[in-house]
């Protein structure tokens, strides 16, 4: 098992850095911020980018993999995007991971002033952004024109120090987002449907689970060759309530086959709310966990 933490771009880089530095101290295997414009109600307060974020994040540690959770089509176009995620491949020393989605409504979508999409809309989308997206990445140049995205001689010189291109987390929980995992994805991760209790949750993520071995065995992809990621806090308990906590949750998803789970840094208010000496206690107890996971 594996372990990751979401640290929100929400405060100023004085005081982020001591986070970032703190989750390589403190074990964790890949640390991940959240690409939006603005997120849900804390657009009114502070809110910083994600790609110079994880830049900084690149200079202040050694060894951890940084991620976005998850980068969208929603403000993202894969030709400029490439660019960037070379860059952060490039000063991160092949440290990075794409975390990916179709992108939903809300903010992201709106402030651009676009129309809002249906969700089969937001999956064309999603699916020409990922070929476009590896295609460039792999290729040195690409020319290519479709229904939502076009690329006239893009480049992607060096490359990436990840060869062929950074590995993608592909996030999906249905179908036709769940085949594009299998196709696209070097990881998959999900965050379960929303439910009004724990158990509700978990079971349906074991049923998701189920649908994506389906979906991998259909594409011809044998079950190691992806990487599956789960939120813990996507359930109705903040996996950093408390030390029991967490290791019920990363214990039922190791149970669930899950390679890797991702929880959040604890805030001070409003979401993922908790007190940071349970991180600590966390983090005391990774070394422990892996062995027995």
């Amino acid at each position: 098992m594996r372990f990751g933490i979401v640290i929100l771009p929400d405060q100023r880089w004085a005081e982020a850095s001591r986070r970032w530095r703190l989750a390589e101290e403190f074990g964790f295997d890949h640390a991940w911020t959240y690409d939006h414009l603005g997120w849900r109600d804390l657009i009114d307060g502070p809110w910083f980018d994600a790609v110079p974020t994880l830049t900084a994040a690149a200079t202040v540690t050694e060894r951890i993999r940084l991620g976005t959770y998850v980068a969208s089509p929603n403000f993202r176009h894969p030709a400029h995007f490439a660019r960037e995620a070379m860059a952060l491949d490039d000063i991160s020393a092949g440290r990075l991971i794409l975390g990916l989605g179709a992108g939903g409504i809300g903010f992201d979508s709106a402030v651009l002033g676009r129309p809002e999409l249906s969700p089969r809309e937001r999956v064309d989308r999603f699916t020409e952004f990922l070929e476009l997206f590896d295609t460039i990445l792999r290729s040195p140049s690409t020319t290519w024109s479709g229904s939502w995205f076009s690329a006239v001689d893009a480049r992607s010189l060096p490359g990436p120090v990840q060869q062929p291109r950074p590995p993608f987390v592909v996030a999906a929980n249905g179908p036709r987002a769940l085949r594009l995992a299998a196709k696209y994805g070097d990881g998959w991760v999900t965050t379960g449907p929303q439910s009004e209790t724990l158990e509700e949750w978990w079971r349906a993520v074991a049923e998701i689970r189920d649908r994506f071995e389906t979906t991998l065995a259909a594409a011809g992809r044998a079950p190691e060759s992806v990487d599956r990621y789960l939120n813990l806090d996507s359930s109705p308990v903040f996996s950093m309530s408390s030390l029991d906590a967490f290791q019920e949750a990363t214990g039922r998803a190791a149970e669930l086959g899950f390679t890797d789970v991702i929880t959040h840094w604890p805030r001070q208010a409003s979401w993922y709310a908790g007190d940071e000496k349970t991180l600590e206690a966390v983090a005391a107890e990774l070394p422990r966990l892996r062995r027995i996971l």
